[in-house]
């Protein structure tokens, strides 16, 4: 959100309050409190009204201070709140004089000038800039909506803004799966979930958190709709704002990428363990092409035919009855047997996953009961939020009442009674803005946090049934702290080279955004594949975290496609289920560190100024990199930073003295696939 036209002036209908001098400095137990005032005091006069910001400074744990600026400290607690592991017990080195007040927390410095000018600077421990938030930075901001009539009765919006600086030559990454430009800079970014495809500006999991190849990343404690302007309205600083009286942020100090990351996730949470079974290859039903049992059993009767190796079968949405989705109920002219079904599944080796989501439709056995006792997100006048969008008449299931979270999570039991070992957590996005839940929690921030507290119900039920390092999703919504509860997959994309390309693009974010694990859609969810789409997708998604086939309205077995593609796949699913001791060392690293398995290039290379742009390509793990093509002819441009290098398909060496790019031709049968050799 811009509050400025220009640098010097507001915007038409908004007042802004920046803090202007740190008027006094309170040194606390284990914290500095700033009394900020939004004009320099140079006489008693000078103290009469004014809006006067408080600024507190701490540290939850090592190398990362919490920033905390309020206005009004008067308002209800929303009760919602991201779970956040803080060290209680952390004590900062605190020093302060007449002239600067500092909180240090391992590397990382915050010092506070006590002056005329509102100045405060984030050093490292040789006393380097990481970043400053200067004049003008922090500022409490009124819109206003109609003409003032009375002091009391001021139609009026609060926020609270921050700026933070950006040096020349510094890059922001992350915010959650974003699909546009993989450095945001220059980007308006709001931190709010939507069911928008891969192909816009909007996001199915947005988290309040970027970092910098300058060493530091910042996360903004709010469930609220965070607004990002990424050097945008002032293009050498990042601002973030939201709505109210209160804003709080983490400064969180690497200075390798992958330090901020371990930081970020110890603070949020760290993915979970997921099974080596996972790893496999998962093959759906598609969404809304016709199926059965007979079709599921050709399907993977072809696939074992054709030797391509199996790990996952998930059923999508049409298991159940149209109209009467969420009930749980199979289908019963389609599948007569389910739970035989199942375990004729389980007999060949393989898992079984039911598409789900938390949306209750009008026509489901479940509406009237869910009705009666409560368990819906409500309006204002007390009656059932409902919409036709999706499903007619349906209702959202209120995860804050514990009864109707247990509720749910029974009507899943019996699924997982019958054999199910894991769900699709779809949708969770479309969460109305003005519901009433049963905790009273501020809907705006139950809008983002939502998804959170419904993968949250599911993923419990399946580790209280599976153990710990047994529970799976595939979710598509998200927000911070969502890592917890793997895996994510991309959403809704188009069957073409540039909709893979905005995938990709879409994981590297979220991956540097705290997330562990991500997966995507084969060949594309919207329309047909072309061949060579398809293929190349093929080798993609193999070499991606987790792998799966799947599309709306046509199947996404490989002889759909063509023959060759059933080669593709075969072959890279056999690449990767080698691969699978490695990748469950990755996995185990990105569970304990917070290291995701697929990485953006830069994770790798920080010092390498190619790989800071570089979306492209990427590294499974720290040994492999992975360069897609998404050409029609098989070309492809993509770059080797230095060192030896072996070709994993062709067994080509290299040993480069310094990076360098490549432009080659394959065939279906190969990529950029190489080992770094030592």
């Amino acid at each position: 959100m811009k509050f400025s036209n220009g640098y010097w002036l507001p915007k038409d209908g908004f007042q802004i309050h920046s803090a202007a001098q740190a008027y006094d400095v309170e040194v606390e137990e284990n914290a500095l409190s700033v009394f900020a005032t939004s004009h320099v005091i140079r006489d008693r006069g000078d103290t009469l009204g004014g809006v006067v910001l408080n600024a507190r400074y701490s540290a939850p744990m090592e190398n990362v201070i919490k920033v905390r600026i309020s206005h009004f400290e008067g308002g209800a607690d929303g009760k919602v709140h991201f779970d956040l592991n803080e060290e209680k017990n952390f004590s900062p080195k605190i020093e302060a004089s007449e002239k600067c007040a500092s909180l240090t927390s391992g590397k990382l410095t915050v010092n506070i000038e006590r002056s005329n000018r509102w100045n405060v600077v984030f050093t490292d421990a040789n006393g380097g800039i990481v970043t400053k938030c200067e004049s003008r930075s922090t500022a409490y901001a009124l819109k206003k909506t109609h003409p003032e009539e009375h002091l009391f009765c001021k139609d009026e919006v609060p926020y609270i803004k921050e700026e933070l600086t950006l040096g020349i030559g510094e890059c922001v990454y992350g915010l959650g799966e974003r699909f546009g430009t993989f450095v945001k800079n220059g980007q308006s970014v709001d931190i709010y979930n939507a069911d928008g495809g891969t192909a816009s500006e909007q996001s199915y999991k947005n988290v309040p958190f970027y970092l910098t190849n300058k060493g530091y990343g910042i996360f903004v404690n709010d469930a609220a709709p965070v607004s990002f302007e990424i050097a945008s309205e002032k293009v050498s600083r990042v601002q973030f704002s939201t709505s109210g009286e209160c804003l709080e942020y983490f400064v969180i100090y690497g200075p390798t990428p992958k330090e901020i990351l371990e930081r970020h996730t110890a603070l949020t949470g760290r993915p979970a363990l997921v099974p080596d079974w996972t790893l496999g290859l998962w093959l759906s039903t598609s969404f809304t092409t016709n199926y059965d049992e007979k079709t599921v059993m050709s399907f993977i009767d072809g696939m074992f035919e054709r030797k391509i190796p199996l790990s996952v079968f998930h059923f999508d949405c049409f298991w159940m009855r149209g109209f009467h989705w969420c009930d749980f109920i199979w289908d019963k002219e389609t599948f007569p047997d389910p739970a035989g079904l199942i375990k004729r599944l389980h007999e060949k080796g393989l898992k079984v996953c039911v598409w789900i989501n938390p949306y209750i439709a009008q026509r489901s056995v479940l509406f009237a009961e869910g009705k009666e006792k409560g368990f819906f997100i409500k309006k204002a006048d007390g009656g059932i939020f409902q919409t036709d969008f999706w499903q007619s008449g349906m209702a959202i299931v209120d995860f804050t009442n514990p009864d109707a979270k247990k509720w749910y999570q029974q009507k899943l039991q019996a699924l997982v009674d019958m054999g199910v070992d894991c769900f699709k957590t779809d949708f969770g996005e479309r969460i109305p803005d003005d519901g009433v839940y049963f905790n009273n929690a501020d809907s705006v921030r139950m809008h983002n946090f939502y998804t959170y507290l419904y993968n949250q119900a599911v993923f419990e039920l399946l580790e209280k049934n599976y153990g710990k390092d047994n529970a799976v999703l595939f979710a598509r919504s998200a927000t911070a702290g969502g890592q917890k509860f793997p895996v994510h997959w991309g959403g809704d994309c188009e069957s073409s080279f540039e909709s893979m390309a905005e995938s990709l693009r879409g994981g590297l974010s979220l991956t540097l955004s705290g997330f562990g694990f991500w997966s995507h859609d084969i060949g594309g969810f919207e329309g047909d594949p072309p061949p060579a789409v398809f293929k190349r997708w093929l080798q993609f998604g193999l070499l991606s975290s987790h792998s799966r086939l799947h599309g709306s309205h046509s199947y996404r077995v490989p002889w759909s496609v063509d023959e060759e593609s059933c080669e593709v796949a075969k072959k890279f699913t056999e690449i990767k289920l080698a691969l699978k001791p490695y990748l469950m060392e990755k996995v185990r690293e990105a569970h304990e560190r917070g290291v995701p398995v697929m990485r953006a290039m830069l994770l790798e290379f920080p010092d390498d100024p190619a790989c800071l742009t570089l979306d492209r390509q990427y590294m499974l793990g720290e040994k492999y990199l992975v360069a897609p093509i998404f050409t029609q002819e098989g070309d492809v441009t993509y770059y080797i930073p230095k060192g030896k290098w072996r070709h994993h398909i062709d067994g080509r060496e290299l040993d480069l003295e310094c990076g360098k790019w490549f432009s080659e031709k394959y065939d279906f049968m190969s990529l950029p696939f190489w080992e770094k050799i030592g």
